[in-house]
């Protein structure tokens, strides 16, 4: 009997914290509601009454058209509750104020620093570059640009100066431009350790309709709205789309043709054809000759005859083939991990492996040569995100030693190959930097599966390491395994975790047949021809080898099929692609901003199928047309 009396006493407290947020509930209602509960133990003594304090204020019965509109009394607002630091730190934006300083814009430029860089604001000062010593990339000065703008809607970035930013300096551009309006503050970073959860709004309680406005009221009128600019409002119009239409235009005006989305006529190897016209190729990363060889096509034909050319389905539900069982399992074995799981798209891989691992309150620390594919993971996560100099695991071990206290977990990314400049991650020194610092290592092996390590097994067989001192392996089949897609392995419990729940592979439907299959016949035959893998070191090493010898710069590319001609101008590299193109070799230009002006480039992969004559041939033409235009007038 005790335990029941309390019962009913916890729900009359409830009732009575209920009723301080709503806007004052019928008093009829709520005797009814006491009343409703005391019939459920009538021998109980009479409930008590609900502190004073706490009784909310009578509302009236709503006005009928015979009593007509009766005045409302006045609702008990409650206090407001006290709103944690942090979470006030995120609030709706406060109102300028007149009389600010350089100091009040101070703070707050560094807070914005401090939250993009995810260094401490203790650990700035005013004479830091952005870029040379904090580590800022395009995308990092892009957020902070764009933050300080919402803050500063008058300031204007002069671009000029802001090449080579320092933090002084832009905080006496802002200081001078608008010195007289205070920001709001900055979002803090944040950990996600010390915040709690919300509490779950009721579900039972229904709000009382909004009473109708008096019948003798006018309507309200909306004024005019100004028209919006169609910048907002079409797409065409967008400055980022204008401004992509005038780059290609000054292609015109310049003479030079468009070096993108050239048609190849058919298959690429060694040679090409466009325009009806063959060329000599080193536009294509298939690496191994695998994507034309008969033995792969035939493994895709049979693949589409026995399943079809899609699977129809998520491979969750009744997406999945005997096939693609083989290839993970093919794979896993290949990479030394305990299990693996394939999906449709390589690039995809990386977006949803990393956007579903890590999120607010996590940090992702990837190299500042990183693809495309993990910044947009690292965008989807909503983690801080900080790139490190490449290839340097000094630099990273400063930086987490700085900074690593301050988020709970810690992922860093790097590539095996670098698909730009040809080199080999040091992954030695990361796995030292990974344990010291209590990180998780994903190491993207799109360039080096197939590649080096004497058996093409990719960077863990190049240097040796044991495959489970790095957390994720991920790749794509796009490249020396001759098919498209991608693929994430690693220790059993993680990817079976993944296979239910990573939203790129659950909610996408599985690898077509005839790519599983080509992927899967490419993987064998890799294991059972490594001469495939000498010849292409071979030819790589006669390439890089040549090109030194006649001065030409080749970066940091060693032992990878990725060779880079840095030029250091983006019209230079491509008057000197136009140029070969009309020797006959088909080589891409990788131009600013996907590089840095002064490492604009072409980009030579090396393959299986490339002869020592064909390698001699295109170094020859490569270093005439770089002398010709060294020499040429400038126009």
């Amino acid at each position: 009997m005790d335990e029941l009396r309390r019962l009913v006493q916890q729900q009359t407290a409830l009732l009575a914290r209920l009723a301080e947020t709503l806007p004052g509930p019928n008093a009829a209602t709520e005797a009814a509601l006491l009343a409703l509960l005391a019939e459920t133990l009538p021998e109980l003594p009479a409930l008590p009454e609900p502190p004073e304090r706490n009784r909310p204020a009578e509302v009236p019965a709503p006005a009928t058209a015979e009593t007509g509109a009766v005045p409302a009394a006045a609702p008990v607002v409650p206090d407001a509750p006290a709103v944690p630091a942090p979470l006030a730190a995120l609030s709706d934006e406060e109102p300028a104020r007149p009389g600010d300083d350089v100091t009040t814009v101070r703070e707050s430029v560094l807070a914005h620093v401090a939250r993009v860089s995810a260094f401490p604001v203790a650990h700035l000062h005013d004479d830091r570059s952005l870029i040379d010593d904090l580590g800022f990339d395009s995308l990092m000065l892009t957020d902070l640009f764009t933050s300080l703008k919402r803050q500063w809607p008058r300031w204007t970035r002069d671009e000029t100066a802001t090449d080579r930013p320092t933090i002084a300096g832009i905080i006496a551009m802002i200081a001078s431009d608008c010195g007289d309006a205070v920001p709001a503050p900055v979002p803090e970073q944040r950990t996600g350790a010390d915040e709690a959860p919300a509490p779950p709004p009721p579900t039972d309680v229904v709000p009382a309709p909004p009473a109708a406005p008096p019948a003798d009221l006018p309507a309200a009128t909306d004024p005019v709205a100004a028209p919006l600019p169609e910048e907002h409002t079409r797409i065409e119009c967008f400055p980022e789309v204008t401004a992509h239409t005038e780059r290609f235009a000054t292609l015109s005006e310049l003479g030079l043709s468009n070096p993108y989305f050239l048609v190849h006529e058919g298959a690429l190897t060694d040679t090409t054809v466009i325009d009806g016209r063959e060329l000599l190729s080193f536009s294509s990363y298939n690496y191994l000759g695998m994507a034309t060889h008969p033995q792969v096509n035939e493994a895709a034909h049979e693949a589409i005859e026995r399943c079809g050319t899609s699977v129809s389905a998520s491979r969750l539900l009744s997406g999945s083939r005997p096939l693609h069982l083989e290839l993970e399992s093919e794979l896993a074995d290949l990479l030394g991990c305990e299990a693996a799981i394939t999906l449709a798209n390589g690039h995809a891989t990386n977006v949803t492996v990393i956007g579903h691992l890590v999120g607010p309150g996590d940090l992702i620390v990837h190299d500042a040569l990183a693809h495309d594919s993990i910044l947009q993971g690292c965008r989807l996560s909503g983690a801080t995100r900080r790139p490190f100099p490449h290839n340097d695991a000094n630099a990273l071990d400063a930086l987490l030693t700085q900074v690593r206290d301050q988020y709970r977990r810690v992922l860093v990314v790097v590539e095996g190959v670098y698909s730009m400049d040809g080199d080999i991650a040091d992954l030695p020194a990361l796995v030292d930097v990974k344990r010291r610092h209590g990180a998780l290592l994903m190491i993207d092996e799109a360039h080096s599966i197939g590649t080096i390590g004497r058996t093409g097994r990719g960077i863990g067989e190049y240097y040796g390491i044991d495959r489970s001192a790095v957390d994720l392996w991920s790749g794509t089949l796009s490249k020396a395994l001759a098919s498209c897609g991608g693929y994430v392995a690693g220790s059993r419990p993680v990817v079976e975790y993944l296979r239910y729940t990573v939203p790129g592979f659950v909610y996408s439907a599985g690898m077509t047949p005839a790519d599983t299959a080509a992927s899967l016949t490419a993987l064998r035959m890799l294991r059972a021809e490594p001469q495939r893998v000498a010849r292409l070191s071979e030819n790589a090493s006669l390439f890089v080898h040549l090109a030194r010898e006649a001065g030409i710069n080749t970066g940091d590319s060693h032992d990878t099929p990725v060779v880079p001609c840095i030029v250091g101008d983006s019209l230079k590299t491509l008057r000197l692609a136009e140029a070969l193109f009309r020797q006959g070799i088909s080589v891409n230009p990788i131009l600013h901003p996907a590089v840095p002006e002064e490492l604009a480039r072409l980009r030579f992969f090396l393959t299986y199928d490339h002869t020592p004559g064909q390698i001699r041939r295109a170094v020859a033409a490569l270093t005439r047309e770089l002398l010709l235009l060294d020499t040429a007038p400038v126009s």
